[in-house]
């Protein structure tokens, strides 16, 4: 089986969960992607961390050769 290219993998959509912290802010996690978690101080600035954590986990699991979890 011939290994997809990695910008398949950074075109994929995952489902992203948002919750306000209770010491403020935002916390956003991606639950497809283990440890794929990070926060913010205002929306913008987490879901802009969010996409910045899920690519960053996909070229670290793809040049490790590992496998990456497809969206749910």
């Amino acid at each position: 089986m011939t290994r997809k290219l990695l910008e398949h993998y950074l075109n994929l959509n995952y489902r992203i969960t948002l919750y306000p912290d209770v010491e403020g802010g935002f916390v956003a996690a991606i639950q497809a992607l283990p440890g794929c978690l990070t926060q913010g101080e205002t929306l913008e600035e987490t879901i802009e961390n969010i996409h910045e954590a899920r690519e960053l986990s996909i070229e670290v699991t793809y040049e490790a050769g590992g496998t990456i979890p497809l969206p749910s």
